[in-house]
């Protein structure tokens, strides 16, 4: 079943590392991948250029499907195999609504946190501002004091309910980065 599926991912990338969490939980063993070092360019390759024509990592390839988005791929996988491993999208209609608005509000606290972590590596020195690094950690800040509500409202330490979801696997590499 997971030899038809082929992941080229990079080390350190929680893209990546979200699709490798979906394919661990719903145990697919055995689909083939290959690590692309992005120090080498690797991920410009003509091999990755071919699944994904922007150049980023992950690329995934089921069959003839690719699913270059990670939260597109882990939403496809635990679709297509339900019953398969474990169960990442709850039953409980008010679970669902909270999984889905956790999964894309993080994509605002990933935001803020490029904010802070990239600010001196995209923002040229001349035209760095300290008031505007100091803007951008108070809002990760006040976004981080969101998250840690949240998690202190749900029992078991998950964002969306009383399991782990596709809420969890979307936004814990993006945390995981930020102390990497």
């Amino acid at each position: 079943m997971a030899k038809d599926m082929t992941l080229l991912w990079g080390s350190g990338s929680p893209p990546c590392w979200r699709v490798m969490i979906t394919l661990e939980e719903k145990n697919l063993k055995g689909y083939n991948q290959k690590l692309l070092s992005f120090e080498k360019m690797e991920h410009k390759s003509d091999e990755v250029m071919k699944m994904n024509p922007r150049g980023q990592l992950p690329a995934f390839k089921h069959g003839d499907k690719v699913l270059n988005e990670s939260y597109a791929a882990c939403l496809y996988l635990e679709n297509q195999f339900k019953s398969q491993g474990n169960k990442l999208v709850p039953d409980c209609p008010a679970e669902l609504a909270m999984m889905y608005q956790r999964m894309f509000e993080g994509l605002s606290l990933n935001q803020k946190m490029a904010d802070v972590i990239y600010y001196n590596w995209k923002v040229p020195e001349g035209e760095r501002h300290d008031s505007a690094v100091k803007r951008n950690r108070e809002s990760l800040t006040a976004e981080l004091k969101l998250w840690e509500g949240y998690l202190q409202k749900t029992s078991g330490g998950f964002l969306a309910g009383k399991t782990f979801s596709l809420a969890d696997v979307c936004v814990y590499p993006s945390i995981c980065y930020v102390f990497r």
